[in-house]
């Protein structure tokens, strides 16, 4: 039997002789605390092959946690399968659902359907796995205000991250275009900024997404921008801006907005007020406070502005972003969660900031030099909006050089050339999908996909062999066409929505 063809590449595979195979007598053993992986296993399983898999005291698949299992840390897993049973372990529990997911990509592609599947034999091969992610941020950031997408696609999203072992969600709920994060006492954000484009989630449907990614092993990270890209929320709200007596729509351009949130007490209150409400939805330990693309033109026409100036004894206008970000960041901290932002040159934000350096790589080790925790993110290898060929049939992307799926698989988050301390700091990387050409879910997915399964190997096991994952991903483009993520794209999935 060929070895599995696995995305990512687990850190350490042997295949045994044998398969094992799934039936209806199948039962699972269920140590104290593994109950929610083995939930996630018939949920996943369920639709396609009718398995009920009960838990039985003999039951031949044991799914077990084992604290003292600490080399595998909070994600690793070791999977054992033999003719007769399978093993699943792990430290914690996030470690067994990512051995689920193993367990999916082991079987025949039909188990990824969501309907009855007949006459396939449910076997996955005998194998020895010991797995163990290279980085703790392996994410996704998904842009829902230039365009807004239901909680349905949300949900799916997640699902197809958690199938690659991606583990964060980071979702960017609020730009100049939109805003989609309901505020109780504010409900002119959404009234007013979710009009464009789409909408705006519930309280609920934001809450459920977030039960739905945790039981997947995946984290949601909200964004909320600040002090810039704030246009649809001057629009709902004029009097947070540098000049309150002027009616402003929400923005229907593209590109950097140059009207900025003002910098008096009541922004001040405002942002807290609704970052407050973002931390009653949002448990993750880190919430996103944008921070970059700011101008400051506004701030250097404005007297209130120049009063803070003096008030603080700040350089200028242009001071006023580092002393805002301090204000929000602060309030964040006093929380109990970690801030985190955009950094233009990886020295722009208060050092307990966690960084996401956009702009070029070098900017991340200039982060991780002045002690930041770094989420690398450069915008040449994981900004998923530029095209991903030279095609002529190639859908219209953002504006740039293209972006392939070699360069996503060359993408070194820690360099070999930085120092252990400076490669220390980095927590991982993620992928970035801005919206502003993306207007359907076809049109996300297609420009997703395969390209963040490249990230997701450099995320987790950190491999440069770019010819075993071309030929891993020739058979796993077969799971994805089982999941219906498309290859290529209709005209009609580029300009409307495409039924699913």
């Amino acid at each position: 039997m060929p070895v599995p063809h696995l995305v990512p590449h687990p850190a350490q595979l042997h295949l045994l002789p044998g398969t094992f195979t799934f039936d209806a007598a199948t039962a699972l053993k269920i140590a104290p605390g593994a109950g929610d992986a083995a939930e996630l296993l018939r949920t996943l399983l369920g639709p396609a092959t009718g398995l009920r898999l009960p838990e039985r005291p003999d039951g031949p698949v044991v799914l077990a946690l084992d604290p003292a299992l600490t080399g595998l840390g909070d994600e690793g897993y070791g999977l054992t399968v033999g003719p007769e049973g399978v093993l699943l372990r792990a430290a914690r529990l996030r470690g067994l659902l990512a051995g689920v997911q193993t367990l999916r990509q082991l079987l025949p592609v039909q188990a990824l359907l969501d309907e009855p599947v007949i006459g396939v034999e449910w076997s996955v091969p005998c194998v020895q796995i010991t797995d163990v992610p290279r980085f703790s941020w392996r994410g996704a950031m998904l842009d829902v205000a230039r365009h807004f997408r239901p909680v349905s696609f949300l949900r799916r999203y997640v699902d197809l991250l958690a199938l690659h072992k991606l583990n964060v969600l980071h979702l960017h709920l609020t730009d100049d275009q939109g805003w989609r994060m309901p505020v109780a006492g504010r409900p002119r954000l959404t009234e007013i900024g979710g009009l464009p484009h789409g909408g705006a989630y519930t309280r609920s449907e934001l809450a459920g997404l977030v039960r739905h990614a945790a039981e997947r092993g995946v984290t949601v990270v909200p964004e909320i921008e600040m002090p810039g890209h704030a246009r649809a929320a001057l629009a709902a709200y004029p009097e947070l801006g540098n000049r309150p007596d002027r009616t402003l729509g929400v923005w229907d351009r593209w590109g950097v907005c140059d009207t900025v949130l003002g910098v008096h007490d009541g922004v001040l209150d405002f942002c807290r007020e609704v970052l407050d409400e973002v931390l009653d939805v949002f448990p993750s330990p880190h919430v996103h406070i944008g921070g970059e693309e700011c101008p400051t033109t506004e701030w250097h026409a404005s007297p209130e502005a120049r009063r803070r100036v003096a008030e603080q004894g700040l350089d200028g206008p242009d001071a006023l972003h580092g002393w805002f970000m301090e204000q929000v960041g602060r309030h964040l901290l006093d929380a109990g969660r970690r801030p985190l932002g955009w950094t233009e040159t990886g020295a722009d934000l208060p050092p307990y900031f966690t960084v996401m350096p956009w702009r070029d790589t070098a900017h991340g080790r200039t982060a991780a030099r002045r002690g930041h925790q770094v989420v690398m993110a450069p915008h040449r290898s994981t900004y998923l909006d530029y095209p991903q060929s030279a095609r002529f049939d190639e859908p219209p992307g953002q504006p740039g050089a293209v972006v392939d799926l070699r360069a996503v698989h060359d993408t070194d988050p820690a360099p070999a050339h930085w120092s252990p301390e400076e490669a220390a700091r980095v927590l991982g990387t993620q992928a970035q999908l801005w919206t502003e050409f993306v207007p359907t879910a076809a049109h996300a997915e297609y420009l997703t996909f395969p390209r963040i399964c490249a990230l997701a190997e450099t995320a987790w096991t950190g491999r440069r062999d770019w010819t075993g994952f071309q030929t891993r991903l020739r058979h796993h483009r077969t799971r994805l066409d089982t999941l219906r993520v498309p290859r290529r794209l209709s005209p009609t999935s580029v300009q409307g929505e495409e039924p699913r």
